[in-house]
């Protein structure tokens, strides 16, 4: 029952702090991750990557977060791992156990026990070939993780190996796109509010932006300033932000609200959906474009022309006959 009221609070308008306040957000989906049997955990999950698949992704981002202690974080991916096995898509998985303080522990708190313990658990896992972790996140915003604490967690992963792709100025500018351009992030996404300064300073360091219209619209967000990375020679890639505040399975539905809410073009949709995609990822060489000697993932859609999976509202399972990933049908259309 508290679920739907939540659900109720967030359509009716509500802010993502009121919704926080009101017992929802990170730590409400928090308390009931920990409960979860890991069955749950991955049934629910494969449950989820079928729906991507059916509407066209190939390649997903996957991430922890939802546990923010070393247990529940372990399981997570853990979870991931498994799912590799069972699914056609391809999973790139990323650690983010900085997406909120735990209740009763301070920020900095937070911050030693993810570089002391979960960080160091995760790179034994990987030298053990239990676990692969390819990213690492952090919410770095105010109320969350500030600048000096993201930079800490950032470097950290960035120490054993992972490429830094992170939260950054949603909520607020703190100048979290210039931290991670001086390290060198692969990308950050979501920056509604990032600064003409944060903007050069990610075209400087070559790093993607990913911007996510679900969440822009969900929570009424002012738009990210896409015209002006595109402008700023900032590649722009584009995410769904699939989680339960963001409950979007669908890039095409992801490529048309970027349209209407960023005032992207369709071209530049489709670019930002699959190269500049793959490019967020560290993948652009292997992925995202139809070239000789790169993984062969594609769509074939039943339409007057491509643009039609963009510009359609909806039903995008009835434009999409195939999905191809690495060179085999991965889902064939029902007639």
């Amino acid at each position: 029952m508290k679920q739907v009221i939540l659900t109720f609070l967030q359509l009716a308008g509500a802010t993502y702090l009121e919704i926080h306040d009101a017992g929802g957000g990170i730590h409400f989906t928090v308390e009931k991750t920990r409960s979860a049997s890991d069955r749950e955990l991955l049934e629910s999950l494969l449950k989820r990557f079928d729906n991507m698949l059916r509407s066209g992704t190939t390649l997903v981002e996957a991430k922890s977060g939802y546990g923010l202690d070393t247990d529940t974080e372990l399981r997570l991916l853990k979870t991931l791992e498994e799912a590799k096995c069972r699914t056609a898509l391809e999973i790139s998985s990323t650690y983010c156990g900085a997406h909120a303080v735990p209740k009763g522990k301070t920020m900095e708190e937070a911050t030693e026990n993810i570089i002391g313990e979960q960080i160091p658990e995760i790179r034994r896992l990987m030298a053990e070939g239990v676990l692969n972790v390819e990213n690492i996140d952090v919410f770095c915003e105010k109320g969350v993780f500030d600048v000096e604490s993201s930079r800490k967690i950032l470097q950290a992963g960035k120490d054993i190996s992972l490429r830094i792709n992170f939260h950054g100025e949603e909520l607020s500018n703190i100048g979290g796109a210039e931290m991670g351009a001086e390290l060198g992030a692969t990308a950050i996404s979501h920056l509604e509010r990032v600064s003409e300064k944060g903007i050069e300073a990610m075209a400087e360091n070559n790093t993607t932006a990913v911007i996510l219209p679900t969440t822009a619209f969900i929570l009424r967000l002012e738009s990210p300033p896409v015209r002006a990375m595109v402008e700023g020679n900032v590649a722009v890639a584009l995410g769904s932000d699939f989680n339960p505040n963001a409950h979007c399975f669908s890039m095409p539905m992801v490529m048309h609200m970027a349209c209407v809410i960023c005032h992207m073009s369709l071209p530049e949709a489709l670019v930002a959906s699959t190269i500049n995609g793959a490019a967020a990822l560290g993948r652009a060489e292997t992925h995202g474009s139809l070239e000789v000697g790169k993984t062969a993932d594609l769509l074939l859609v039943e339409a007057p022309s491509w643009e039609h999976l963009i510009y359609q509202f909806g039903s995008h399972d009835r434009i999409i006959k195939y999905v191809i990933k690495s060179g085999t049908v991965a889902h064939q259309r029902s007639e």
